[in-house]
């Protein structure tokens, strides 16, 4: 059997991004600049799956279709998680020193496993995620989420990839994993940098590793109620350096996913107009607007983690025994099999492969979800003008292997007060012109108090006995549209 891979590279070949066998690599100036167009490159010279060449022209199959990441994913008996059955791994094609090793070295952990060892081990992980207060996280993200916004809300100019989107995630995951007081610059740039395939990646991978090791270090010593203290404590009885590196998945997976997530859906409000329009008119939610940028710009673009088992047939291409795989997320998701238009609204569609796909799909999810919809609200809440503070074509964006996210996002505003992060926002504290984000409803016949109402609010209706509202010092009473959004808004705040 003979692939793409086994191929003499054509003579002098002048083709920009090409390497050995003519093959297009997944790294350098152009699959930096734009990725999306190498994927469609891609898709157009081989199909579903096509050959490539990852760090140090290490070939690779890229899985683009939709379909074939999803058959690829739930086959496990095919399609392993198991990074040893690489085959470049044996035949020292991988240096050492790859910039891609933290990302395939083989660890004890539930993505490095399958069957009934990945059940052991995702079973602690998915279980202490489960233990997760849902309204108290929702609480304390938004408390982090105004703590951030004090700290340039006055100046009436900021970066919200830096002051925002890069912070909040890692303030967050510090509080639920039980390291708050790890939380600093140093570990959220050190986040970042250990899985784009930098020569200072194995660097930044040790930092975490080290905090990461001192909070087990401490929690087997003197458990508490957060989630280091529930692996330590599960019944799969994981090893310290299990536990150690399960902790470095979920603040990883979490963080970098999260953080390029809120970016990119600011972006998308203050870049285009009919996603603006949607949600300042009450036509998208907060949520609904996340779950359309998970398709449109998911948070990962790429995934390396499946390794053949055997010889074996995708998408039309024969993969040897031992071949490295990439589940393709964001060309799956704009896949012209399932996605004809890709500028379509999907908005109720789940479909997408933002969070993989079968035994391995990220279990943590919904947390991320949470992060970006309360952040990206409270944001939006306590500056409800804001604007692109250049012009779109000048935003820039840093590619690796498996993420794109931008470098800064400058916004500029009308300067507002700083609020007590310890009490729910008040948004009509805020000095607004244009009230561009709260949802207008139509006037109600009676001036009777709304009954409450699910997180899908349902047309207003008088109920027999009518509730009073808690007065609010130094404001007026709201009318019965404005306190019908406001219950719903504590609702879904969780206070």
């Amino acid at each position: 059997m003979t692939t793409p891979f086994d191929q003499e590279p054509p003579p002098e070949c002048p083709a920009h991004g090409l390497g050995a066998g003519g093959l297009r690599r997944l790294y350098g100036a152009e699959a930096e600049n734009d990725p999306m167009g190498v994927y469609e490159k891609l898709r157009a010279e081989h199909g579903p799956v096509a050959p490539v060449l990852i760090h140090g022209d290490v070939p690779a199959w890229l899985v683009l279709g939709h379909t074939e990441n999803l058959y690829m994913t739930r086959t496990p008996s095919l399609f392993s998680r198991d990074s040893r059955r690489w085959a470049r791994l044996h035949d020292g094609s991988i240096a050492p020193d790859n910039p891609l090793t933290p990302v395939f070295t083989w660890q004890p952990m539930c993505v490095f496993a399958d069957g009934a060892e990945h059940a052991r081990t995702r079973s602690a992980v998915t279980q202490a995620i489960d233990r997760i207060d849902t309204r108290g996280t929702r609480r304390f993200i938004n408390r982090y989420s105004n703590r951030l916004v004090n700290d340039f809300c006055e100046q009436g100019r900021a970066d919200l990839v830096g002051r925002f989107a890069e912070h909040l995630p890692m303030m967050v995951i510090c509080q639920i994993l039980g390291m708050p007081e790890e939380y600093n610059e140093r570990l959220v740039q050190a986040a970042r940098d250990m899985i784009k395939g930098t020569e200072t990646a194995i660097a930044s991978n040790a930092y975490v590793m080290a905090a990461l090791m001192r909070l087990v270090a401490a929690r087997r010593a003197a458990p508490e109620n957060d989630f280091a203290s529930r692996l330590i404590q599960h019944p799969a009885g994981l090893t310290d350096d299990e536990v150690s590196q399960h902790l470095r998945l979920t603040l990883i997976a979490a963080y970098e996913t999260t953080a390029n997530l809120i970016a990119n859906v600011l972006r998308m409000v203050l870049t285009d107009p009919r996603f603006r329009a949607q949600l300042s008119g009450g036509h998208m939610t907060v949520p609904e607007a996340v779950e359309q940028t998970l398709w449109d710009e998911p948070p990962f673009t790429t995934i390396l983690g499946r390794w053949a088992v055997c010889d074996t047939e995708l998408g039309g291409q024969q993969i040897k025994a031992g071949d490295a795989l990439l589940v393709g997320i964001a060309p799956a998701n704009v896949d012209p099999v399932v996605r004809p238009d890709p500028h379509a609204s999907m908005m109720g569609n789940r479909a997408h492969m933002s969070f993989s796909g079968g035994a391995h799909e990220c279990p943590g999810q919904d947390l991320g979800r949470a992060i970006a919809e309360v952040g990206v609200d409270a944001l939006l809440m306590r500056l409800p003008d804001i604007e692109l503070a250049v012009e779109e074509h000048e935003l820039r964006w840093i590619s690796a292997l498996m993420s794109r996210h931008l470098v800064e996002l400058p916004v500029k505003f009308q300067p507002q007060p700083q609020q007590d992060v310890t009490k729910p926002p008040d948004p009509a504290a805020s000095r607004r012109p244009q009230p561009e984000w709260e949802v207008t409803m139509s006037a109600p016949k009676t001036e009777t108090e709304p009954a409450p109402v699910p997180q899908q609010p349902a047309p207003f209706q008088a109920p027999p006995q009518p509730q009073p509202v808690a007065h609010i010092p130094a404001q007026r009473r709201p009318s019965a549209p404005k306190r019908l959004w406001q219950s719903v808004s504590r609702w879904w705040r969780g206070y």
